[in-house]
C-alpha cells in the first residue's frame, strides 16, 4: 500500500498526479528548483523538498538529490511524470536499491525500450510489424550513409536512445545527409548523453497512432484504444485526439493486441504507449514504446472514464487491473491542444516572460485544463515552455472539435506570445476538419496555416484598444471621461493615442460623443457595453482586453490583436542594432560558424544555440561582414544578449 507518494517532475504533471492521489487519499511531495520555488505544484502538495538551481542537470535530473528528498519525507514511491528521470532506468534502480517503489515499470522494461535499435529486435521476435531500416552497432558515418544510400531517401534519423523528436531529421537526399547526422547526434548527446543513432526508411504520408496498454503485476494488460497524433511540428505533437479518425474496428484491435503483445514481451508494468505508423493503406509499424505516462493520456481518459494516474498508482502497490479488455466501453470523441509559449508565425520560437494575464476556457464536462501555471508565474527558459493542455470531449467528433475551436478563443493569455491562435488555425483547417491528417500536415498546409491579414477585424480591435488605451492614460478611476456619455461646454473630448502595432505606427484621435467614442481616422464609433462586450459601428461582439508591460492586447472571435503604446527613444535605439544578432532567450551557444572579418550571405547561419531543448540557428539578415563575435560554443547567454555585430555591405 502508498501512503505518501513523491513527485520527481514539475508543471502540470506534478499538479496532475497530486490531484490523483489526493483523490485516494495519498498523501504527496514535491520537489522543486530555484526557478519553482512558488510553483503550483509546490503550492498544492502537502510537503514540498528544494532540490537545487533550476539548471534540470542540477535539480531535477539528479537522482541522490530526488531520492535523499523521498527518504528525509517518508514517501514510500515516486511517480516520474513525463520527461526528466521518466525513462531513466538508472533512476528507477536507485530507486529500488533504496527500497522505493517506482510508479512504472521495471528497470529491464525501460533497458529494452531504451535502446530503439534493441527494441526493434524484441519486436521483430513478438511478431509486431517493423519499419525496414538499420539499428546495428556500427555507428561510423559512412556506414550510415551506406546503408540510407540503399535504402532509398527519404530516410529518417532518430536517437537510438531519446524522443520527444530530440535527434530527429528526416533527410531527403544523400547531399544533405552528413549535416543532418552531425546535427542530430549533436542533439542526441545534449539532451540523452548519447548520440548513437538508428536509420529507417522514412515513410510518406504517415499517420502517427498510438495505443495506450496498461499491465499489472500479476500477468493481465489491456489496451485502451487509440489515440492519433499525426498533427506534428519538428516530431513534437501538436494537436492530438482520441480515438483515431476514420480507422476501422478491426484495424483498432489488430493495433491493440500488437501493442499487448509488445508490451507483453518486456514483461511490462503500468502505463506505456506503442506507437505505431499507420499507412494510406492501413498497414501499421512499430516505431517505438514510451515506458511512461504520455502528454496526451487525459484525451484517453475522457473516452475511457478511466483515471490512468490512479492506475498507475494502484499498479505500483501491488494492485490487479480494475477492468478487463472485454469491460472497456469507448464513448465520445476528445481533443487536445497543447497551448505553449512560443510564436508560432516566426518559426515556433519560444517565448520568455511573466504571464500577466491568464484566463482559460471555463471548465466544465466537456472541457478540462491541466495546467501547473497561474497567473504572475513565470515561463522561463530552463524548462518546456508549455502552458497548459487543453482538453475537450463530446459525444462526436464534429461536436468536440467545435467545443475545441470556442475553448481555444477562450482562452486569454497576454505576456507572453503564445500559439492558441495558430492551434485554432489547424482546428479549423477543412482537411482536418474531415479528419485527413498525417504527419506532414503542418509542412502541407504551411501556406494555409499562416497568419493571415483581415482588414475589417483589424480596425475594429485597432478602435477598441485605443478607446481602452485612452481610458487608461492619465485618468483616475472617477473620471467623466471614463463614462460612456459625456458632456463638454466647447465640444466634443478628445484624447490623442499613439500607437504601435507591428512595424506600423498609430496616431488616433479619440473623441467622446453621446454615442460613445468617435475615431475619425479609422471611420468607427465604439460603446463599451461592460468588460467584455463592446460595439462597433452598431456590431456587437466579446471583446476582452488586457494590459501587461509589454502593451495591450484584444482578444476576440477573430484572434488576438496587439499593440503597444509608442515609444520614440525605444525606437531609435531599435534602429541603431539593426546590424546586431541577439539571443531570443537564455541558453547555451552550440556551434559558432563565422570569425570576425567574414564576409557572409543574407540567411547564412552565424550561430547555433540552444534553449527550452531545441535548437535555434540565428542567420544573418542581410549580406555583410563580420565585425565581431561576442560568445563561443559552450558559454551561456541571457535573453537579448548581442551575438553578432555585422556591417551591412553592398
Amino acid at each position: 500500500m502508498i501512503n505518501k507518494v513523491l513527485i520527481a517532475n514539475r508543471g502540470e504533471i506534478a499538479c496532475r498526479v497530486i490531484h490523483s492521489a489526493r483523490k485516494m487519499g495519498i498523501q504527496t511531495v514535491a520537489v522543486y528548483s530555484d526557478a519553482d520555488h512558488n510553483a503550483q505544484h509546490v503550492l498544492l502538495a502537502d510537503e514540498a523538498v528544494h532540490i537545487g538551481p533550476a539548471p534540470s542537470n542540477e535539480s531535477y535530473l539528479c537522482i541522490d538529490k530526488i531520492i535523499a528528498a523521498a527518504q528525509r519525507t517518508g514517501a514510500q514511491a515516486v511517480h516520474p511524470g513525463y520527461g526528466f528521470l521518466a525513462e531513466n532506468e538508472a533512476f528507477a534502480e536507485a530507486l529500488a536499491q533504496a527500497g522505493l517503489i517506482f510508479v512504472g515499470p521495471p528497470t529491464t522494461a525501460i533497458q529494452a525500450m531504451g535502446s530503439k535499435s534493441a527494441a526493434k529486435t524484441i519486436m521483430a521476435d513478438a511478431k509486431v510489424p517493423l519499419v525496414p531500416g538499420y539499428h546495428g552497432e556500427d555507428q561510423s558515418d559512412a556506414l550510415l550513409r551506406s546503408e540510407s544510400d540503399n535504402m532509398g531517401y527519404p530516410v529518417l534519423l532518430k536517437a537510438a536512445y531519446g524522443g520527444g523528436g530530440k535527434g530527429m531529421r528526416i533527410v531527403h537526399s544523400s547531399s544533405e545527409f552528413d549535416e543532418a547526422l552531425a546535427s542530430a547526434r549533436r542533439e542526441a548527446k545534449a539532451a540523452f548523453d548519447n548520440d548513437k543513432m538508428l536509420v529507417e526508411k522514412y515513410i510518406t504520408q504517415p499517420r502517427h497512432v498510438e495505443i495506450q496498454v496498461f499491465c499489472d503485476q500479476h500477468g493481465n494488460a489491456i489496451y485502451l484504444a487509440e489515440r492519433d497524433c499525426s498533427v506534428q511540428r519538428r516530431h513534437q505533437k501538436v494537436i492530438e485526439e482520441a480515438p483515431a479518425p476514420g480507422l476501422t474496428e478491426e484495424t483498432r484491435r489488430a493495433m491493440g493486441e500488437a501493442a499487448v503483445r509488445a508490451a507483453q514481451a518486456i514483461q511490462y508494468e503500468g502505463a506505456g504507449t506503442v506507437e505505431f505508423l499507420l499507412d494510406s493503406d492501413g498497414r501499421f509499424y512499430f516505431m517505438e514504446m514510451n515506458t511512461r505516462l504520455q502528454v496526451e493520456h487525459p484525451i484517453t481518459e475522457m473516452i475511457t472514464g478511466v483515471d490512468l494516474v490512479e492506475w498507475q498508482l494502484r499498479v505500483a502497490a501491488g494492485e490487479k487491473l480494475p477492468m478487463e479488455q472485454a469491460d472497456l466501453q469507448l464513448n465520445g470523441h476528445a481533443f487536445e491542444a497543447r497551448i505553449y509559449a512560443e510564436n508560432a508565425d516566426d518559426n515556433f520560437m519560444p517565448s520568455t516572460g511573466v504571464l500577466e494575464h491568464l484566463r482559460f476556457a471555463p471548465t466544465s464536462q466537456h472541457v478540462r485544463i491541466d495546467s501547473g501555471v497561474v497567473q504572475g508565474d513565470e515561463v522561463s527558459a530552463y524548462y518546456d515552455p508549455m502552458i497548459a493542455k487543453l482538453i475537450v470531449w463530446d459525444k462526436d467528433r464534429a461536436s468536440a472539435l467545435r467545443r475545441l475551436q470556442l475553448a481555444l478563443r477562450e482562452t486569454h493569455i497576454a505576456g507572453v506570445t503564445t500559439n492558441t491562435d495558430y492551434l485554432h488555425r489547424i482546428a479549423s483547417h477543412k482537411e482536418f476538419v474531415k479528419g485527413n491528417v498525417s504527419t506532414h500536415f503542418i509542412d502541407d498546409y504551411q501556406t494555409d496555416l499562416e497568419l493571415r491579414s483581415n482588414p475589417e477585424a483589424e480596425t475594429d480591435a485597432l478602435a477598441v484598444i485605443a478607446v481602452r488605451a485612452a481610458l487608461l492614460k492619465n485618468k483616475p478611476a472617477d473620471s467623466p471621461w471614463t463614462r460612456l456619455q459625456g458632456w463638454q461646454m466647447n465640444g466634443p473630448s478628445q484624447q490623442q493615442v499613439q500607437l504601435h502595432v507591428g512595424q506600423d505606427f498609430q496616431n488616433l484621435t479619440v473623441e467622446q460623443t453621446t454615442e460613445g467614442y468617435y475615431l475619425p481616422s479609422l471611420g468607427r464609433t465604439v460603446v463599451l457595453i461592460d468588460d467584455t462586450q463592446v460595439s462597433v459601428n452598431g456590431l456587437r461582439f466579446s471583446a476582452h482586453f488586457a494590459q501587461t508591460s509589454k502593451g495591450y492586447t484584444l482578444f476576440t472571435a477573430a484572434g488576438r490583436f496587439d499593440a503597444a503604446p509608442y515609444d520614440a527613444l525605444a525606437e531609435l535605439a531599435h534602429e541603431e542594432e539593426a546590424g546586431t544578432m541577439t539571443a531570443p532567450m537564455n541558453g547555451t551557444i552550440v556551434a559558432v560558424y563565422v570569425a570576425p572579418g567574414d564576409t557572409v550571405e543574407e540567411d547564412q547561419a552565424l550561430v547555433i544555440m540552444e534553449a527550452m531543448k531545441m535548437e535555434y540557428t540565428i542567420r544573418a539578415p542581410f549580406h555583410g561582414v563580420v565585425e565581431q563575435v561576442f560568445f563561443q560554443a559552450g558559454e551561456l547567454v541571457s535573453d537579448g544578449a548581442e551575438l553578432v555585430s555585422l556591417a551591412e555591405t553592398e
